[in-house]
Order: C-alpha cells, then sequence, then structure tokens
C-alpha cells in the first residue's frame, strides 16, 4: 500500500507539466487540499437536507396511499444507506490519493475518447437536479417575497432566476464557497426541519399513523424499488466521489472516510425522508414547499422556513449538481473552471424543472431516477472492477493525461459492458440499479480476459500476459 502511495506522489508531480490539461482537472496536490473532515461532513449533511429528498419521500404516496410503511421505509433506507456508504469509501479512494477528478478516472477504463461518453451519463442528470433544486429554490423565495409584498409580487420564474445568478457567482469561488456555504446550511437547516418535525408529531400525528405508520405496505417490489430509487438518487454522486475525495486533507484512513460518508448520509438523508413521507401523508401534496405553507400557517414562519428551503436548495447544487457536469464541460470544451460553471448553470436554467415539481409528477421524478441510474450503476462497477480487481490498485496516473499513452481512443471492454449492463437493467427498471451493476461487473471482467486480445487497455491489468 505504502509502495503504491509513493508511485502516486511522484506521478501527481509529474503531471503538471503536461500541457494542454486545464489546472481544475490536474491532480489536487496534499498542500492545496482545504477541506477537513468536519467540514466534510457538514459538506454531505447539507447535500442531504434537501426538497429533492423530501420529494422522494413523498413518492412512497400513490393517490394518498402509502406503498410502504414507516418501518418497512426505515429498513429500505438502512440498507440503501449503508450500500451507499460502502461505495463512496471505495470509489473516492483513487481520487483521494492521487487528486484526480472523476473524468480523468474514467480514463483508466473507458479511455480518453470513451470517458467522454461515460462523463455526459453523470453530467446530464446533474443538470437537471441542477435546475430542479433551483425551482424548488425559486419557489420557496417567491412565497418569502409574496408575504413581504402583501401579494403584490408573485412571479416564480423571476426568483428562479435570481437563484440561479446566485449559484452561479458562488460556484466561481470553487470548494473554497462549498465548504463554507455547507456547514452554514446544514446547521441552520437542520434546526428548521426539527421545527418542522415537531408540528407534525404535535398536530398531524393521527393522519400520518393513519395513512403511514400503520399501513399495510409491502415488503415485495415496492420495497426493493424504494432502495433502488434510494441508490440512484446517489448513484451520480458516489460515482464521482473522486471529484470531492480530492479536495479532502490527507492522512484519513479508508474506514474513517467511511464513517465521513455514513454517518450524515444517516442523520440528513434519513431525516429529511422522513419529514417528505409525513408532509404527503399529512397534506396529500408530494411538492414539500406547498406543503410546508399549509402545515405552517404562519406567515412570519413561513419566511423562516421558505428561506431554510432556499439554503437547503443551493447548499445541494454547491455540493452535487455543480462541480461534476462543470468538469465534464472543461474536459469536453477545453475551457478554464470558471466559464465552465457559468455555461453548467444556463444549461440548468433550461431543464424545464417546473415540470418535475409539479404534483403529477413525483412518481415520474423517481422513474427518471431509476431510468439514468440504470446507465450510472454499470459504469461505477466498471470503474470499481478495474481498480480493484484488474489493477490491484495500482494505476499511472500520469499515463491517464498522456495524449499518446496507454489510455487514448476507447477501450470497447468497457464501453460494451457498460450497454449490456444497462440493457439489462431495462428489462426490470424497478431493480435496474442494481442488476446493472452485477452484469457490468461480470461483463467487463469476461470481455477483458477474452475479448480484444491485442487491446493496449490490458496493459497494467492482472490480463496484461495473456494478450
Amino acid at each position: 500500500m505504502s509502495t503504491n502511495l509513493a508511485s502516486h506522489v511522484i506521478e501527481e508531480t509529474q503531471v503538471h507539466h503536461t500541457a494542454g490539461v486545464d489546472q481544475s482537472l490536474q491532480p489536487k496536490t496534499k498542500e492545496s487540499r482545504s477541506v477537513g473532515p468536519i467540514s466534510y461532513m457538514f459538506m454531505w449533511i447539507g447535500d442531504g437536507v434537501n426538497l429533492g429528498n423530501m420529494t422522494l419521500g413523498a413518492s412512497l404516496f400513490v393517490a394518498g396511499t402509502a406503498t410502504l410503511n414507516i418501518f418497512q421505509t426505515f429498513i429500505a433506507a438502512a440498507i440503501a444507506i449503508s450500500i451507499i456508504s460502502t461505495l463512496f469509501s471505495l470509489n473516492d479512494r483513487i481520487g483521494y490519493r492521487t487528486g484526480v477528478p472523476y473524468v480523468v478516472q474514467l480514463r483508466m477504463s473507458f479511455g480518453m475518447k470513451g470517458s467522454i461518453i461515460s462523463s455526459i451519463l453523470r453530467g446530464f442528470p446533474a443538470v437537471i437536479w441542477y435546475g430542479f433544486q433551483s425551482w424548488i429554490g425559486g419557489t420557496a423565495l417567491n412565497e418569502i417575497v409574496k408575504i413581504i409584498t402583501g401579494g403584490a409580487f408573485d412571479n416564480v420564474a423571476i426568483c428562479f432566476v435570481i437563484i440561479q445568478v446566485a449559484q452561479i457567482a458562488l460556484s466561481l469561488y470553487g470548494f473554497h464557497a462549498i465548504k463554507w456555504v455547507e456547514v452554514l446550511a446544514s446547521i441552520v437547516i437542520m434546526l428548521a426541519l426539527i421545527y418542522v418535525f415537531g408540528i407534525l408529531i404535535t398536530s398531524y400525528s393521527d393522519v400520518i399513523a393513519e395513512k403511514w405508520v400503520h399501513a399495510k405496505g409491502s415488503w415485495g417490489l415496492p420495497f426493493f424499488s424504494f432502495i433502488m430509487m434510494f441508490l440512484g438518487n446517489y448513484a451520480a454522486i458516489f460515482l464521482s466521489a473522486a471529484d470531492y475525495s480530492r479536495e479532502l486533507k490527507p492522512g484519513i484512513s479508508d474506514v474513517k472516510r467511511g464513517f465521513l460518508y455514513f454517518s450524515p448520509i444517516l442523520i440528513a438523508y434519513g431525516f429529511v425522508l422522513t419529514i417528505g413521507a409525513m408532509l404527503a401523508s399529512a397534506t396529500g401534496i408530494s411538492n414539500p414547499v406547498k406543503a410546508f405553507a399549509i402545515v405552517v400557517d404562519n406567515p412570519y414562519i413561513t419566511v423562516g422556513v421558505s428561506a431554510f428551503i432556499v439554503i437547503g436548495a443551493i447548499a445541494v447544487n454547491m455540493v452535487a449538481n455543480i462541480i461534476p457536469p462543470a468538469y465534464v464541460i472543461t474536459l469536453l470544451t477545453k475551457m478554464k473552471y470558471k466559464p465552465a460553471v457559468t455555461i453548467t448553470g444556463l444549461l440548468a436554467l433550461c431543464s424545464f424543472p417546473w415540470v418535475l415539481v409539479q404534483d403529477s409528477s413525483a412518481k415520474g421524478l423517481g422513474m427518471f431516477i431509476l431510468v439514468y441510474s440504470a446507465f450510472l450503476g454499470p459504469i461505477v462497477s466498471i470503474l470499481l472492477v478495474e481498480y480493484y480487481i484488474l489493477r490491484k490498485q495500482t494505476v499511472n496516473i500520469t499515463d491517464l493525461y498522456k495524449k499518446n499513452g496507454p489510455f487514448t481512443g476507447y477501450n470497447p471492454c468497457a464501453l460494451l459492458a457498460m450497454l449490456i449492463g444497462a440493457g439489462t437493467a431495462f428489462i426490470k427498471v424497478e431493480l435496474g440499479w442494481i442488476i446493472g451493476v452485477a452484469v457490468a461487473g461480470i461483463a467487463y471482467i469476461l470481455l477483458t480476459k477474452f475479448a480484444f486480445q491485442n487491446s493496449k487497455f490490458k496493459k497494467g491489468t492482472i490480463f496484461e500476459n495473456e494478450s
């Protein structure tokens, strides 16, 4: 292990002399990393306490009936969070040890040209979620302005644009801004949600008990489908785990980093999901902002809660939905990081998020998660198989940046494995994520061993001598 770390350090310094590589895509040196473990945990709490996750909780209710009761919901969430934390701590390792971002990590399996396809599959859903969270934030901002102006102003679209401009401005400052935004947001929003939780318990406990706690629910397909949606909701984030771990200060063991994922996701995601389900059962409305307006029937408190929603929308976008697509744009266009995050924000403006937040769209949002995660599951499987099984955690990082190196072009084995995994996932889309992960991983090993015998992508793998 120490040999690997030593070689990574040498490669890290060498790659900075590679021409044509934007600084944002170069490996982060240990000296340039500014995020400590406490800030890192707050970052994931800030990411988890958002209205998108509440909407996922609300999606448990179809036509006013709960598909899972509270016990089934918590068991499904615990299973999903355990899997998420494990995959996070496994896939973040190369980013933490070498400082490379996700779009460069992809080259190890897919090649320089092949990584373009797989990176777009990560960037696209991030842009959609960026727009979704911003529209939720714009809706909440509109509620604030409506109350302040006595109803004279009522325009969600204008508030949406204001939120988007503010996020673009913040994102220009990079991870330094993200760290402080997340610490502030996570503390403030959790306090607000505890207050809302108290209102729901004291005023709506009977209806929540009837519609959710004591619901019959199901241990069948709806139960496993919810786990897949849960995983799918995080699939894009732990797929690009290297984008976050490369910012984390050195000296933290793999086990401790796993704890840095598990504990905040359990606290934030579990709590927000619960409130989303409680709001939907209490009001029959799947849009959390509208449900809040009913539950918190006080204009002053509504302003406060809406302000927390705005902060939450910005917080989750700063972590999950800005940096990954910005890196993709930098990779594809060779533009600098700041113009790339600006373009990302403008694309989110054009993502039609107002369609996704409609009451009738809650189930459609869940299906959107299942569909795109059918592709992301196979990709993360291929990356883990590559790094842990085929290359035994030993990678020449310098080669990932060489224009004429062993990772140029595309790796047909990885692309075929991804398509095979995604294709089988669509056979049963409700379970697509886990199906895609299993099938793609097995397919990639078999294709690498038996197909394309002269492939240069076998160099450095356990199958190198079989070429």
